[in-house]
């Protein structure tokens, strides 16, 4: 019996986290194994907002490596680079007769970098969601994991894909979000003002590339107060987010002890922060060393983009055919 298919894409624009690894690609590497899983560095994607391409290929090239370096097979899941797949630029292109200004314009990821990015508002920005939709709908994916910022995005690759199907035929599989097991992790920065992130305030993240003194910095700078006020009162998420971080790198006993202190309004948080800072570059060295020994290996990562590329293009050659026929151009 045929495994379902699974897509999930990451753009290369910036050192991989903590939060992706926790709140993404940990699933992943659980999920290659249940699925025909399709996963992709999304290179055409990052252009809406790096123009600049003079270190797109050694971005890419890291992405693959750290992926590979956190425990996603190549020889199981298929990791290929999307502008290597002209197949999605294809669909993207019959999906846009589709797609809606109005529509689009009201995306709240297209209304976030409207604010952010006023200088640089370009159509690929505003279709962004349908380059995201042809992503998926090209590998026939019927399930995607996405976070709570994605969800709409995806609503709106099922909408497009509804509407082909309902002016051209049954042809494009919809897909539907994915949660693999449970919950996901939701690891914010260390500074407390919000999720981790790729790009912007670096020092508050930390990233699987970081070197160990960079790690111990970083958590020893991280945000806390003066100690809980009185028994039962609750962590505030800044302090949360450090026993959660612990929760994942730290063994039990570390951590009990811990939750004890605070729960005796006796905790010290530079004590805290001291095993928590050893603990995380025990958990990341591995994966540094790993990604840039793999990063290194031209010749290896090569040969991985090549095997992704021809199985992701064999397989959305068969979707570009159908939707070909279906909208009638054939004409020979």
């Amino acid at each position: 019996m045929a495994k379902e298919i699974v897509v999930s894409g990451i753009r290369p624009t910036g050192f991989l986290h903590l939060g992706n690894y926790f709140g993404a690609l940990r699933n992943y590497v659980r999920m290659q194994h249940d699925y025909d899983c399709y996963f992709f560095v999304a290179d055409w994607h990052s252009l809406t907002t790096h123009p600049d391409t003079s270190s797109l290929k050694e971005s890419v090239h890291y992405v693959l490596a750290e992926n590979i370096a956190c425990g996603l097979d190549p020889e199981v899941a298929c990791l290929y680079v999307q502008s290597d797949i002209p197949e999605i630029a294809e669909l993207y292109l019959y999906l846009n007769m589709l797609a809606y200004k109005g529509e689009l314009e009201k995306t709240a990821t297209f209304k976030d970098k409207v604010r952010t990015q006023p200088q640089n508002v370009n159509a690929g920005l505003l279709t962004y969601p349908v380059l995201q939709a042809a992503d998926i709908i090209v590998q026939r994916a019927t399930k995607v994991p996405v976070g709570k910022d994605q969800e709409q995005h995806l609503e709106m690759a099922r909408n497009f894909a509804e509407r082909f199907n309902h002016r051209y035929g049954d042809v494009l599989v919809v897909p539907y979000t994915f949660n693999y097991g449970s919950e996901l992790t939701k690891i914010l920065s260390l500074d407390g003002t919000g999720k981790m992130s790729k790009s912007e305030n670096q020092m508050a993240t930390i990233y699987l590339a970081d070197e160990d003194e960079l790690i111990r910095k970083k958590i020893m700078k991280a945000k806390t107060d003066s100690g809980p006020t009185g028994k039962g009162v609750p962590k505030p998420d800044y302090i949360e987010n450090l026993f959660t971080l612990m929760q994942l790198v730290s063994n039990y006993e570390v951590v009990a002890k811990f939750e004890s202190d605070y729960k005796s309004c006796c905790i010290r948080y530079g004590d805290l922060k001291k095993q928590l800072a050893e603990d995380m570059v025990m958990f990341i060295k591995p994966i540094r060393e790993k990604a840039a020994a793999i990063q290194n290996d031209k010749a290896y990562l090569s040969k991985i983009i090549k095997a992704g590329a021809d199985k992701a293009r064999e397989n959305a050659s068969e979707t570009i055919k159908m939707v070909r026929k279906a909208v009638g151009l054939n004409y020979v």
